[in-house]
């Protein structure tokens, strides 16, 4: 642990450039979580890391979209860029930097490597024969092609492949091809393009050598999983086609030095934007740009989606290598997989679109989503899996019910009872706590590999012990017997000092909730360091104060209701009603509240946390249900409740709710009813009329409702 907590490093770390065409998707948002959770677990033990992204700002969309709406380049993208805060902040991302690579310093950078890489003979040029548009007065991607598939005749095809059957070609292979731009028949044309000669010996020398390495850390450079895919690209002969990086004027780009009406393609200058941000950033933190790279001490970094890997693991290090100092390579490059929704790929027309923005606008609490990707994600390159009952299980069970339930257990005992104040004696002799500080390194090295799912069982398993600990200690019980204060002060204190460290071990995922708790706790900034700091007497905790709300199923429906192909124009108006509607029903009808009275009145009524050990419907009776309950007693109760038109019998076993304990008996179909149960009602018979009342997870059968 010690070796980990003491270790400072220094980190340039980014995460893929979003192409500037249109707003961030769910896909970014997880991978700017992952690299989030990442880098303040990082700043959580003391390391230096600068974390920069940017807007991947160039290329022929981008052109074309901009003349679609009648401006500049340079104005479609800043109204794209304009966009982002509200993501990133709304979901609690913070990078350092944020650029763009329409930018003096990726021009600047993109061109001098250019001229490295000339001069080191692995640029060329060659004409290409490829279509032209004589209406738009430009040479075409493949994507602006269209025709007839040469293989099957389906009408409409792209210039590269067929989508009817999966046949791959050239453009100048389909039939009758023309610009999905002006509609007119292109003209085979020759242009002189530049290449970047991937295929030159020495390029797949080095290749070969650092997708096996091991970086300064003494790890793999790539996943095994990408070392695969560079072994199959570059096979035993290293056949790998050389690059073209050149486009032709008119082109949204940065030109190429000495060479007029000629770009760099996209994808050239795309990756040295990770540079240009870097420089930016320096520039304005008075860092030296150079010297930060070529420091033996620094590590770089970058994490992508595992469908741009080639690009990352081919060219980018290529690049870097044969340019020279002050670049290097690549530390680590790590893939990630995609989301996928119920199995399926992210699409509106099929309904599984999912919205961050319309996550952030229905009120959704972006540590829900944090969470959920958290524990989803591993050091492995694999998908990532979106569920309506997943999603909130997993938030109301672990975060809520297992985690922030711990602290509304112990601290209301030591505000009303202790000033506020733990007992120093009992968290300094605590088995409990003593085992929740042994994982601390485990679960830091685990933050280091990725491994977050791992992370979160590790902490949710020790959640459980401190929920055990509560449970088989009673404090509640304590809390009765004057002769227990000690006890009492002493459970309350151990417990309090387990959340924080929880709260600790969680903060790098739940960043907004550790800042609430070291408010409440009066504690300072939680670190891995603050681990061996516990709660002590000298500060006062302040009243509990609510930390999160339970995930609720029908909002999440909502999501994709209006993520998708069928969402009303004005999502933000829409989101403010759905938001309405899952505090109450707009068909409820309010009912006139009760004459007032007495607190005597009330205490008289003795509530009690019932467990449903079983549920049968009643022979002869269309509203009953007969209940047999426990409410902490020797044996459980016989209760019937007139849920029946609400209620399956079957849905009901294993679940807690509150019962009127000491309500008169009363004879009922032949039995007697021992009890009565709490619902919520709006007074109609609509299936969804009424709600049994259920308690947080945690309470237990026969606990008194004060």
């Amino acid at each position: 642990m010690e070796k980990i907590f003491m270790s400072k490093r220094t980190i340039f770390l980014t995460t893929a450039l979003p192409y500037a065409n249109g707003n961030f998707h769910i896909g970014h948002i997880m991978e700017y979580i992952m690299a989030d959770i990442w880098v303040r677990h990082q700043r959580m033990l003391g390391n230096t890391v600068h974390f920069v992204g940017a807007d991947d700002a160039h290329g022929a969309p981008i052109m074309i979209s901009a003349q679609k709406q009648g401006v500049t380049p340079q104005e479609y993208v800043a109204k794209i860029a304009a966009g982002r805060p509200q993501y990133l902040n709304g979901f609690y991302i913070k990078f350092d930097h944020w650029h763009s690579t329409d930018s003096k310093e990726n021009t600047e950078l993109s061109q001098e490597i250019y001229r490295r890489l000339k001069g080191c003979g692995l640029i060329y040029s060659r004409d290409i024969e490829q279509f032209y548009d004589p209406v738009r007065g430009m040479f075409l991607a493949d994507r602006y092609i269209k025709g007839t598939c040469p293989k099957c005749g389906a009408p409409d095809q792209y210039g590269d492949s067929c989508e009817v059957c999966g046949a791959v070609y050239q453009p100048t292979e389909l039939v009758n091809p023309y610009s999905s731009l002006s509609g007119c028949k292109p003209e085979l044309r020759k242009s002189k393009h530049f290449f970047f000669k991937l295929s030159d010996p020495s390029c797949v020398e080095f290749l070969r050598s650092w997708t096996k390495g091991t970086a300064t850390d003494g790890t793999s450079r790539l996943q095994p999983q990408i070392v695969a895919k560079t072994e199959e690209w570059l096979g035993k002969d290293g056949d790998l086609n050389d690059w073209d990086i050149s486009r032709d004027a008119p082109y949204f780009g940065i030109e190429i030095p000495d060479e007029p009406g000629k770009y760099f393609y996209v994808w050239l200058d795309a990756p040295i934007g990770y540079l240009a941000s870097l420089k930016s950033y320096c520039e304005l933190k008075g860092i030296n740009f150079d010297g930060l790279l070529e420091s033996s001490t620094t590590e770089q970094i970058h994490i992508i989606g595992k469908d741009i890997a080639y690009f990352h693991t081919l060219f980018w290090p290529s690049m870097l290598h044969f340019a020279g100092k002050p670049f290097k390579v690549p530390d680590h490059v790590w893939a990630h997989g995609f989301v996928t929704v119920n199995g399926m790929k992210m699409s509106k027309s099929r309904g599984t679109g999912l919205n961050p923005l319309v996550y952030l606008d229905l009120g959704m609490d972006p540590e829900w989503l944090r969470y959920y990707f958290a524990a989803k994600i591993n050091s492995r390159v694999e998908d990532i899996d979106f569920t309506t009952h997943a999603f909130v299980t997993m938030v109301n069970s672990n975060l809520v019910g297992k985690y922030v339930n711990i602290a509304s257990r112990s601290s209301g005992f030591l505000v009303k009872r202790f000033e506020g104040k733990v007992s120093d004696k009992a968290i300094a002799e605590s088995p409990l706590l003593r085992e929740l500080r042994e994982q601390a390194g485990a679960i830091s090295k685990l933050y280091e590999d990725r491994e977050y799912s791992r992370v979160l069982n590790t902490v949710f398993a020790l959640a459980d012990k401190t929920n055990e600990y509560v449970d088989a200690e009673k404090p509640w019980e304590l809390a009765k017997n004057p002769e227990a204060s000690e006890k009492l002060h002493e459970v309350a204190s151990v417990t309090l000092e387990a959340f924080r460290l929880l709260t600790i071990y969680l903060k790098p995922i739940l960043p907004r909730t550790a800042e609430n708790v070291e408010n409440f706790l009066n504690c300072g900034e939680l670190s891995w360091n603050s681990i061996s700091a516990p709660l002590n007497s000298a500060a006062a905790i302040s009243p509990f104060k609510h930390l999160m709300q339970r995930a609720d199923e029908k909002v999440v429906d909502k999501l994709f209701e209006l993520s998708n192909k069928n969402a009303p124009a004005n999502t933000e108006q829409k989101a403010e009603e759905v938001k309405s509607e899952a505090a109450s029903s707009e068909d409820m009808v309010y009912e006139e509240l009760a004459p007032t009275i007495t607190f005597d009145d009330f205490a008289k009524v003795d509530l009690r946390i019932g467990k449903i050990l079983n549920c049968t419907a009643v022979p002869k009776s269309k509203k009953l249900l007969q209940l047999t309950i426990d409410v902490g007693e020797e044996k459980p109760r016989n209760i019937f409740s007139g849920i029946a038109a609400y209620y399956n019998p079957e849905d009901l076993i294993g679940k807690l709710t509150l019962v009127v304990a000491n309500l008169a008996p009363r004879k009922m179909m032949g039995s007697v009813s021992e009890g009565m149960l709490l619902s919520a009602s709006d007074g109609s018979d609509k299936p969804n009329g009424l709600y049994l009342l259920e308690p947080f997870p945690g309470a237990k059968p026969g606990m008194k409702i004060h």
